[in-house]
């Protein structure tokens, strides 16, 4: 995904984007309201862990006036930072949005508390795909879907020939040399590479994932950067004609520049969901429950997908959206496409270092 604000996101900027801009970076962000009787054994006050630019405009005044409870958000920049400082002991916070393949990681890590989905009945609103098909999570025990999303190529229009939907334009060719970004994020760059060699995105075989280093230490010399999740802003600004990224950080700059187009590879991609979790250790976990509700109420759903632009699983939200949300093809790719995509698993301690070990390489070749 800093420390958060109460002002308008009437402009997001990335969904992992890190801290730009704002004043209350050190304070977070409180939202004072009056005490609610219903939650008299806890007191009014919840602590959110969440991404920049990834919440609604009213979404937390709403919750305060809803409840009474006084909402505090910080923000954090990775799956990684998330993990790492939960794992040292949770600081205290009662509600997280960790990435599917991190929460099937802190569930062996024992970093998750058990949902009570009896004091989440806004959970009917979620389409039923998303509670049966959560491989990171069978039976929703520990997060409740947020929003999902897929890594696919953002591209500027006038500048390509054809549509760029292989990931041969971005792995394995030079015919935009110089104006390439991918992710840096080892796990997302070499296992969607694996897709491109027509492998699933979860192998754990050394030899495949040598053969994709080496196919990216000979395209390194036409990749103009290893972007930081900024790849939407390289592509806006000109710096980049084709860039790796999630549909909803390009669907966000579509709406400046009509010249700038999303396409999910024919290979398949790594597709993802982040969550709503309660970590272990959070002082709030009955606030927390309620908080989780809300968010999954339909019109506060409809109001956070107005203002971040990532698909939401939340039927009932979807369908109070305009058509333009609902049958945006960048927002939500075409189902035939989407059935060749994968949730990527957590593939354990040993490939996961080999992994950073193959961008480290990379990195210095």
């Amino acid at each position: 995904m800093t420390d958060a604000h109460a002002k308008s996101f009437t402009k997001p900027t990335s969904r992992r984007s890190l801290l730009k801009g704002l004043g209350a970076a050190a304070v977070g962000i409180s939202l004072l309201g009056k005490k609610s009787p219903a939650w008299a054994k806890e007191e009014p006050k919840l602590n959110f862990y969440n991404w920049d630019t990834y919440i609604g405009e009213t979404t937390l005044e709403t919750f305060k006036e809803a409840s009474g409870i006084d909402v505090n958000m910080s923000l954090f920049a990775t799956n990684d930072e998330l993990f790492a400082k939960l794992r040292a002991g949770n600081p205290g916070f009662d509600v997280i949005v960790p990435g599917s393949e991190f929460v099937e990681r802190m569930i062996q890590a024992n970093l998750l508390e058990p949902l009570d989905h009896a004091k989440i009945p806004n959970i009917k609103n979620i389409a039923p795909e998303f509670i049966k098909d959560a491989p990171f999570d069978p039976g929703r025990k520990f997060s409740m879907p947020y929003t999902w999303l897929v890594i696919g190529i953002g591209y500027r229009k006038s500048k390509v020939k054809e549509t760029p939907d292989s990931w041969k334009w971005l792995f394995d060719s030079d015919v935009y040399k110089g104006k390439i970004a991918v992710m840096s994020d080892a796990s997302e760059l070499f296992r969607n590479c694996f897709k491109y060699l027509g492998q699933s995105l979860n192998s754990t075989s050394p030899e495949l994932l040598k053969q994709a280093e080496e196919m990216l230490i000979k395209q390194k010399p036409n990749i103009k950067a290893f972007h930081e999740d900024n790849g939407q802003d390289l592509l806006l600004s000109g710096e980049v004609d084709v860039v790796m990224e999630y549909n909803g950080d390009i669907a966000q700059i579509m709406t400046e520049d009509e010249d700038i187009n999303f396409v999910v590879p024919k290979e398949g991609a790594m597709r993802q969901q982040d969550t709503l979790a309660i970590p272990k250790g959070a002082p709030h976990p009955e606030n927390a429950l309620e908080f989780i509700n809300h968010i999954l109420d339909a019109k506060v759903g409809a109001e956070i997908s107005t203002t971040i632009k990532y698909p939401s699983p939340n039927a009932a939200a979807v369908a109070l959206m305009p058509a333009s949300y609902r049958d945006n093809p960048v927002i939500f790719p075409p189902a035939d496409i989407i059935a060749k995509c994968e949730y990527p698993n957590y593939l354990g301690p040993e490939f996961t270092r080999l992994l950073d070990e193959a961008m480290t390489r990379l990195r210095a070749a």
